[in-house]
């Protein structure tokens, strides 16, 4: 199996506690937390990992080079922010595979990527979302399904309140469908195509309760600094 990692963001709400690295080579307990989400995508199997990068990518360049721990690393470079539905489009032509799995460089969420590859074949979806239960679904927006797992509905948010699932950032492509949907440049694959195509599309969510942690604020960050130190070792 095959993985996108969107690592070339800037960090600009970190910028005041890491300003010398791109977002996702931010240190967390002695190590860059790009480290840890390879960690965990060889967990799981995979074989080849493309690093989207843009914003001082000679820094993952360097420290990751061609392999990490027996993954073949590639890279796919943004010369200009493309958003995260520009940035998969750009690295189309690193995948070989039917499907691949894309994730935000500055996410971890620690699910079972078997499930979601077991939704994507048994519905044969067009794409595949990791949701997040959470308590409160108003600053974020939500995602609706029907029994099966398909998705029908997104909601802004402060449209609904109360628990529910959010998007947890990560994603089962199918690489045929996606390099068809119409769209290129710059844009977002959550807006321009989730959350518009979800009628004419079979997009499908899996609901999960993992650990979840996003270090793109500094108070998150910090918190990172502990809770990491767990899967360290792992």
């Amino acid at each position: 199996m095959e993985a996108l990692i969107l690592a070339g963001g800037l960090g600009t709400r970190l910028q005041g506690v890491v300003s010398d690295v791109p977002k996702s080579m931010a240190p967390i307990a002695e190590k860059p937390f790009l480290d840890y989400q390879l960690s965990y995508l060889k967990q799981y199997g995979i074989t080849k990992v493309v690093l989207a990068v843009g914003y001082k990518k000679e820094v993952i360049e360097n420290y990751f080079g061609e392999n990490y721990k027996g993954i073949a690393i590639e890279y796919s470079v943004e010369e200009q922010p493309l958003g995260t539905g520009g940035a998969i489009f750009n690295a189309l032509n690193h995948f070989s595979d039917e499907s691949f799995f894309v994730l935000n460089g500055d996410t971890l969420f620690d699910i079972d990527l078997l499930k979601l590859k077991k939704l994507f074949d048994v519905e044969k979806c067009d794409a595949v979302m990791a949701l997040r239960k959470v308590d409160d679904v108003s600053r974020y927006g939500t995602v609706s399904t029907d029994v099966s797992g398909v998705i029908d509905g997104f909601f802004e948010k402060n449209k609904k309140s109360g628990a529910g699932l959010i998007n947890g950032g990560i994603y089962l492509i199918n690489r045929k469908w996606f390099n068809n949907v119409g769209l290129n440049g710059k844009f977002s694959v959550e807006t321009d195509i989730f959350e518009k195509q979800f009628s004419v599309s079979r997009f499908c969510g899996i609901a999960c309760s993992d650990y979840f942690l996003d270090i793109g604020i500094p108070k998150d960050y910090d918190r990172a600094q502990q809770e990491f130190k767990k899967f360290k070792n792992r």
